[in-house]
């Protein structure tokens, strides 16, 4: 038997470092058993070891065949030798010796602690990653710990997080010992241990705000369609409601803007725009231009892509700083959207039809002769399109022949499916 006391050591070690019971037992028994292997060597199996955590107790057992010559002691053990210590084994039986630790050594058992205290790191190490990949996603407070020039480390529950600068949001001001909120973005394994990588920028930091502060996300009344953020300046999110009496977006502000102003609050004044959830991509588009609003939308669901047309002195605050407020719109709805004003729209819209009546002009065509287009203009016949209607009477025209209006039809159908 070995002394309670050692497991009393191994238990407070133990608990300083957060490894339950289960782990300890394990650990204890493996040290043992690298002690068993340094001693006899690691071929031999014949060795046992039990842990008992409630009485603070280790024992150590070698199996030994009973035989009559010895060929190998640390397997066999000869008949007369067993019999000092059990009368009835016969030859064949199997003995059982109890290890006492004295035989291990002061320098084995000096290996055995740094066993012990690498097992401990290696169990640690485990136990935060185990612990902090269950938690991707979810918002921690922690404390800020060392502010450097790329990083930012904050202990949470005596573990050391990292925000990178890259996950910082730009209206932040950090000073040492301040609360902190952020999402638990990822936990990488490094040759130091677990990284866990903590966010303030990231999209779903601000999807979990409000799940915080809204309980109807919570409770699956509302649901959040999408989020896009310019983290620290804008941000828009996407709100539905499975009940028809609560009014998404009204939830998420909030009575008097309680619930929305904490998450502003959170975010240092970051703007955000909540848009009711609509299936018809011109209500959501126009929805999710906001604060600007559209004069007219153009829509082709196919690519998917819109032009929304404001008028001129509204158009910068549509596009926003830095075209902003159009990349956000763009991110929400997955369509690509374009921002122009009125007048610009205007002149480009008179450009095309332009290019659309030279291009119809018969006068403008180059694959008929000068004498065919005065003979067509002179009956008034100015455009493809006044052929196309009138061909009956054009086949009349004197000078027309069959293969002139066969090779007029064939640009005419062209031009026509070019519109």
């Amino acid at each position: 038997m070995i002394n309670k006391d050692i497991i009393e050591a191994f238990k407070v070690l133990a608990k300083e470092k957060n490894i339950d019971r289960t782990n300890l037992s394990t650990i204890i028994e493996n040290l043992f058993l690298n002690l068993i292997k340094r001693k006899y060597g690691e071929d031999y199996e014949n060795f046992n070891v039990i842990v008992n955590m409630e009485k603070g107790e280790i024992e150590i057992y070698q199996h030994k065949e009973v035989v009559d010559s010895v060929a190998d002691s640390i397997l066999e053990i000869s008949l007369e030798e067993a019999r000092k210590t059990e009368e009835g084994l016969e030859l064949g039986d199997m003995y059982i010796e109890v290890i006492q630790p004295d035989k291990f050594g002061r320098r084995l058992i000096n290996n055995a602690k740094q066993f012990f205290t690498q097992s401990l790191k290696d169990i640690e190490k485990q136990t935060i990653y185990d612990e902090y990949s269950s938690k991707i996603g979810n918002i921690i407070i922690g404390a800020v710990h060392q502010i450097q020039k790329d990083r930012i480390f904050v202990m949470c529950e005596d573990k050391e997080l990292i925000l990178p600068q890259a996950e910082q949001m730009p209206n932040d001001r950090y000073r040492r010992g301040e609360s902190i909120r952020a999402m638990v973005k990822s936990v990488d394994i490094t040759s130091r241990g677990p990284e866990v990588v903590i966010s303030r920028s990231d999209d779903q930091f601000l999807e979990k705000l409000f799940s915080l502060e809204v309980p109807e996300i919570e409770d699956d009344i509302i649901e959040i369609k999408s989020v896009a953020r310019c983290p620290g300046d804008r941000s828009k999110i996407i709100v539905s409601s499975a009940d028809k009496r609560i009014d998404a977006v009204g939830a998420c502000v909030g009575m008097k803007g309680m619930r929305i102003q904490s998450i502003v609050r959170e975010l240092n004044g970051e703007k955000i725009d909540i848009i009711n959830w609509s299936e018809q991509p011109e209500i959501l588009i126009t929805r999710a231009l906001s604060p600007a609003r559209p004069l007219d939308l153009y829509i082709d669901e196919e690519k998917p892509y819109a032009v929304a047309v404001f008028e001129d002195e509204e158009l910068a605050m549509a596009i926003g700083r830095n075209g902003q407020n159009i990349k956000l719109v763009t991110q929400i709805t997955g369509y690509t959207v374009d921002a122009v004003g009125k007048s610009h729209y205007e002149d480009s819209s008179s450009e095309e039809k332009s290019l659309e009546n030279n291009a119809s002009s018969i006068e403008n065509c180059n694959e008929l002769s000068e004498k065919v287009i005065a003979t067509l203009i002179e009956n008034k016949i100015e455009t493809f399109s006044d052929f196309l209607e009138k061909k009956n009477d054009v086949i009349k025209i004197k000078g027309m022949g069959p293969k002139t209006i066969q090779k007029i039809e064939e640009i005419a159908l062209r031009n026509q499916g070019n519109d």
